[in-house]
């Protein structure tokens, strides 16, 4: 099994541009988000859980999930939202390290888990957890350019996301990703050359 690299971060905190640079290094990149889109795109893994567990309402015409309907409900209501989570997260697991298998012979793999601190199984799975941090209003001020919510809207989904100190306590990297992509990218070309060398040592034990 290859080496592991758990990246994380709050919304809008840049784990794509650090997981993208990861892969232009070479490194293979698994991101738990498109894995999660996959398996709930029409004749998705678990789309007949879903099914069977909220009803055809939350499948849209095409059938996928409704991610608007579905956001909605387990937003209001944390028992839907742990039934949802209890059918999803064993199955982007499962996915997951099977692709991390495909990549036996890289040095190091790189997952992406958005939610990675607020989940001890996943932490388990990592020999290194790197943490994507950057200030509150930063994540506020990038997430409403991008995706056009509001301000409250923005806050609300950072409310539900571990806290950044919660992050950080569980972090053996850190990217502080404040300034230009320039300086994010001399970051992650660090972390990787760092990232190489400990793989190595741990492959030669």
């Amino acid at each position: 099994m290859s080496w592991i690299v758990g990246l994380t971060g709050g919304i809008g905190s840049g784990k794509t541009q650090v997981s993208n640079t990861f892969a232009s290094l070479g490194v293979p990149v698994i991101d738990t988000d498109l894995i999660s889109h996959a398996i709930t795109a029409p004749n998705g893994l678990a789309i007949n859980a879903i099914r069977e567990a909220f009803g055809s309402a939350l499948i849209d015409a095409s059938g996928k999930l409704d991610r608007d309907k579905m956001r909605d409900l387990v937003f209001n209501d944390p028992q839907a939202r742990k039934k949802l989570e209890g059918i999803l997260h064993p199955i982007i697991a499962e996915v997951t390290m099977a692709s991390v298998a495909q990549h036996a012979k890289a040095p190091y793999v790189v997952i992406v888990v958005p939610l990675l601190a607020e989940s001890p199984a996943w932490i388990e799975r990592c020999n290194r957890i790197l943490v994507i941090d950057c200030d509150v209003s930063t994540q506020i001020e990038r997430v409403m350019q991008r995706s056009g919510l509001s301000r409250e809207q923005v806050l609300n989904i950072i409310a539900s996301q571990a806290t950044r100190d919660d992050r950080k306590a569980i972090a053996n990297e850190v990217i502080v990703n404040e300034s230009t992509l320039e300086a994010l990218t001399q970051q992650v070309t660090r972390l990787h050359e760092y990232y190489l060398r400990l793989a190595a040592s741990n492959s030669a034990k």
